[in-house]
């Protein structure tokens, strides 16, 4: 017997489905799952869209689904690429940027997204 019923907790999430709704509105992330204990969303950044993320109160992993640029943590840039993840420590400084394709970014959160 699961200790989570279904009508409280979604299973499911279409993630393709996020992005064409970013692609259209006005942010350019969504967060699907947002707990106590974890967090996870959508990023998209059109080439050269600002991302204007502030640090978070929570450790957070990075894993690139498709596009390219850099990641900057804590003042030193890492080349982004399909297929990579990245750590991002809480309340550190980090942004995207310097991307000349869509990049579209699964994140998670070790806590709920604040």
């Amino acid at each position: 017997m699961s200790c989570y019923s279904s009508t409280l907790l979604k299973i499911e999430f279409d993630t393709k489905e996020y992005v064409k709704n970013l692609e259209k509105g006005r942010s350019y992330f969504y967060t699907f799952i947002n707990q106590e204990n974890i967090a996870a969303g959508i990023l998209r950044l059109a080439p050269g869209e600002e991302d204007t993320q502030e640090p978070h109160d929570s450790d957070e992993v990075y894993y690139v689904v498709r596009g390219n640029g850099f990641l900057n943590v804590g003042g030193k840039d890492y080349a982004v690429s399909e297929g990579m993840s990245y750590f991002v420590a809480k309340n550190i400084e980090h942004r995207f940027h310097g991307n000349t394709k869509e990049l579209v970014v699964v994140y998670f959160f070790s806590g709920p997204d604040s």
